[in-house]
């Protein structure tokens, strides 16, 4: 259930929730708890990371930074390919059309040869697929793709003075996704109970509408916390991690959808935040960074929870 886009998986007509029945108290108590959970992060993560383990860890995967552009280069190409094959682009619900599949064919030809110039024309192309999708499902519906302008953002400043904007760019964009498609969990809880039900999902114990809000959260979390810079490279690992799970249960089709994903999540193992001024940093009392986050999650958890109700 984490990480997947329900659209994919169920015919179940889509329900809104009413919002007394989404607001409840384990929501209220959950998001309180999560939030003082995660204001402790912070002071946590500098002795973690004086851990041999994690030093060793550390080092190995710095010396893979300079392929990062490489790997984001090639692996949208396959990525882009593999929706091809599968008569879609971008994602497995939005269907080809004839321009789409020229478009996608071009940029996959730009983006597969070995020069800067050729891969800031394929970044153009990908803008150029988002937008032309975008009059395919709508504005709230692209939303869960929102990282494809990431994509072709960072593609689009590579071997520039302005490459290291890219990454965070990245960031930015993979986490406002997932915490965007972890609220469509919340606000049509009965698609996600039917992929339960249907896909016979272990729920370890929970019922199916508990498991919902829990895997939504989850989701929500990790969305979050790379949008904030912390626990990036271990939250990419677990995400990763969980993405592979859910392939192994369906299939194809979840291979194709979240290929991307994996690439988006790979090259953030090895990144880490290096590069990655996070704004946790903007206060430098342990006091105040508590404060920050566990305010800032409830407000940004509330604000998208009543964007994406209101008009998705």
């Amino acid at each position: 259930m984490r990480g997947l886009h329900v659209k994919w998986f169920t015919e179940a007509e889509q329900v809104r929730e009413p919002i007394e029945s989404i607001l409840t108290w384990d929501f209220f108590l959950l998001t309180i708890a999560i939030a003082a959970l995660l204001a402790v992060l912070p002071q946590i993560i500098p002795y973690l990371m004086q851990l041999k383990f994690v030093k060793a860890v550390d080092r190995k995967l710095a010396r893979l930074e300079p392929y990062t552009g490489l790997i984001l280069k090639y692996g949208t190409a396959i990525a882009i390919i593999l929706q091809l094959f599968w008569d879609s682009i971008l994602a497995p619900e939005i269907h080809l059309t004839g321009f789409s599949l020229a478009v996608g064919i071009f940029v996959v030809v730009m983006l597969l040869i070995p020069h800067h110039l050729a891969t800031k024309i394929g970044a153009i192309g990908i803008f150029v697929l988002f937008f032309h999708s975008l009059s395919q499902i709508g504005l709230f519906h692209i939303i869960d793709y929102a990282f494809y302008l990431a994509i072709a953002f960072a593609l689009l400043l590579q071997k520039t003075k302005w490459e290291r904007l890219g990454m965070p760019a990245l960031y930015l964009g993979t986490g406002l996704s997932l915490c965007w498609v972890a609220v469509e969990k919340w606000v049509y809880q009965e698609m996600s109970v039917d992929i339960i039900l249907n896909h016979a999902v272990p729920t370890f114990g929970f019922d199916p509408a508990t498991f919902v809000l829990l895997s939504a959260f989850i989701e929500f979390v990790v969305g979050y916390l790379l949008v904030v810079g912390v626990l990036n490279r271990l939250l990419a690992l677990v995400l990763t991690l969980i993405f592979i799970s859910t392939t192994m249960l369906f299939g194809l089709l979840e291979v194709i959808g979240h290929f991307m994903v994996h690439i988006i999540l790979i090259i953030f193992i090895i990144e880490n935040t290096s590069f990655y001024n996070p704004p946790v940093q903007m206060h430098t009392r342990k006091i105040d960074q508590i404060v920050f986050i566990f305010l800032n999650f409830i407000f940004v958890l509330a604000t998208i929870l009543l964007i994406y109700y209101r008009f998705a």
